[in-house]
């Protein structure tokens, strides 16, 4: 548009921004990019992140202060997290399916066989998916005594871990997700994180 409306007075603040003018991080075998504040100034309560994962591509476990509920896209994924109490959760996802993880809820992403991307929506504009707290860059800053004594096992099991956050990357695509059991004495969360969007009835109302 090289003309704008007559009743464009100028005051109106920015509406929109596109995903496509934003800066991507590439990673192998997966990409992010995200928009907030620093895009798009009116959009205090919200950022967006959009993320694609190929096939066996892991976006690691991590936790952020944000609350954070998704929509596929495309693809199917498996999710898992882990609540306060050590409860787990894991569940696979496909198109139109929504996910929603409370704030501090540690959890993890992979992509299934056919990859998958996702649209991730945070209530604070000011998020950045690089605030992020992941568990290979915590591991990497804490003392090895302290991680054999928190999971009982000797420090030598810590030797080759990550010495920076991985932030993605590669494993197998995982077996099926009956064949994905919790182990004693560990639970699983009261309440699913998930939800089938599309496989509800519609609601229809009148017209």
């Amino acid at each position: 548009m090289l003309v704008p409306p007559s009743t464009d007075a100028g005051t109106i603040p920015n509406l929109k921004f596109s995903f496509s003018d934003t800066n991507m991080q590439l990673n192998h075998g997966g990409w992010s990019r995200e928009v907030t504040v620093r895009q798009l100034p009116i959009a205090t309560t919200l950022a967006g992140v959009n993320m694609r994962l190929t096939p066996g591509r892991v976006r690691e476990l991590h936790w952020h202060k944000q609350a954070e509920w998704a929509f596929m896209i495309s693809g199917r994924a498996r999710i898992t997290a882990v609540d306060p109490n050590g409860r787990n959760f894991i569940a696979d996802v496909g198109v139109g399916d929504l996910w929603y993880f409370p704030p501090g809820i540690p959890h993890s992403i992979q992509g299934l066989e056919e990859g998958c991307e996702f649209l991730l929506v945070f209530d604070d504009g000011h998020f950045s998916d690089l605030d992020t707290f992941s568990i290979s860059d915590w591991f990497a800053h804490m003392p090895k005594d302290v991680l054999a004594a928190n999971f009982g096992v000797p420090e030598s099991a810590f030797a080759y871990i990550p010495t920076e956050q991985r932030y993605i990357f590669q494993s197998k695509v995982p077996g099926a997700l009956a064949g994905q059991t919790v182990p004693d004495p560990y639970d699983t969360v009261p309440k699913r994180f998930t939800h089938r969007l599309l496989a509800q009835e519609p609601m229809v109302t009148p017209g």
